[in-house]
């Protein structure tokens, strides 16, 4: 290697180790102090920025998103709600609404949170007798109340989430609580004859970062929310059939890969991913095949981020309904 260029790299180990020691010096002068620390924390925002970029790449912008306008608002209240572009969903029997959509920045926070709410096709004041009519006759009255009955309980769980969140955000900037960020977004996952999932993605970055996500599927055919258990026949033993088909992919993935690691057969036997629950985060997907959820820290570390598990129909196929 060329002298020049290992002087120059042996001088900024020595710049590094100085900044180390003044940091580390209680005798330093608190407004130089405060301007490291600041520099030190706009090096782990900008890291934060990147991955909750990379994080957020993966997903699909649905067509009602696309069509939705973007508002940018000048403050933080978690109370702001916007009615915005409504797109026909589900064969006209549900639409989706734009209920936040938001974004700030400054120096020290970040937040982006786009929500869509459901709102049933008869809400809507612009639609006319007779296209009702064609919309609803798909459903009886009792499953038509059902849907409602389902969106309405969607709606505020939601809403809900949202609200917390938001002020959360909105608590923390007030006491200069450091850096922050807040991504709140929802997708369309499956859209078909059978199923309607909507997903609610949740991302809160403070120093480190987290991701999470809450499914909202709706059997069509009923007009209910569809829970796990709804899938298969009744006394069906479903949790230990997927439950060892998720323990046989997870020894899939890290003998193909040394980078992929669960918490499975650790010497830390309480972290062992063991078994799925009635409550275990899943949804259909556009195949028809059911996902298996687990958000960050769930089954694997951190670093593995949010990870799901198809679980093929040789595996449940005897069982479904």
């Amino acid at each position: 290697m060329d002298e020049k260029i290992i002087n120059i790299e042996n001088m900024r180990k020595k710049e590094l180790e100085v900044l180390k020691e003044n940091y580390m010096d209680v005798k330093m002068p608190e407004e130089q102090l405060e301007q490291l620390k600041l520099t030190i924390e706009k090096g782990k925002r900008e890291n934060r920025r990147e991955r909750q970029k990379r994080a957020w790449t993966r997903l699909t912008v649905s067509a009602a998103a696309v069509m939705a306008a973007i508002i940018i608002l000048p403050n933080t209240s978690p109370s702001v709600a916007y009615a915005m572009e409504k797109v026909p969903l589900l064969g006209g029997l549900v639409r989706l609404v734009t209920w936040r959509d938001y974004e700030y920045e400054d120096e020290r926070h970040q937040a982006e949170v786009k929500v869509e709410k459901l709102e049933f096709a008869m809400a809507d004041e612009n639609g006319s007798e007779e296209e009702i009519s064609m919309n609803t006759e798909t459903l009886d009255s009792s499953n038509t109340k059902e849907l409602e009955k389902s969106m309405g309980e969607i709606n505020a769980q939601i809403e809900e989430i949202t609200n917390q969140l938001m002020a959360e955000f909105e608590s923390h900037m007030q006491e200069e609580m450091g850096y922050q960020d807040l991504v709140v977004k929802s997708e369309v996952v499956t859209n078909n004859e059978e199923y309607f999932t909507l997903r609610l993605l949740c991302y809160q970055g403070a120093g480190s970062g987290y991701e999470w996500n809450y499914f909202y599927t709706i059997d069509l055919a009923t007009g209910e929310r569809l829970q796990l258990k709804n899938l298969f026949v009744e006394d069906a033993d479903y949790i230990t059939l997927i439950s060892d088909d998720i323990k046989r992919q997870m020894r899939e993935q890290m003998e193909a890969d040394e980078n992929v690691y669960y918490w499975l057969d650790d010497e830390m036997e309480e972290w062992n991913f063991k078994s799925i629950t009635e409550e275990t985060s899943f949804y259909i997907n556009e195949e028809g095949k059911l996902v298996i959820n687990f958000n960050e820290g769930d089954v694997a570390p951190m670093y593995m981020g949010v990870v799901e598990f198809v679980i093929e129909e040789e595996i449940i196929g005897d069982i479904l309904k």
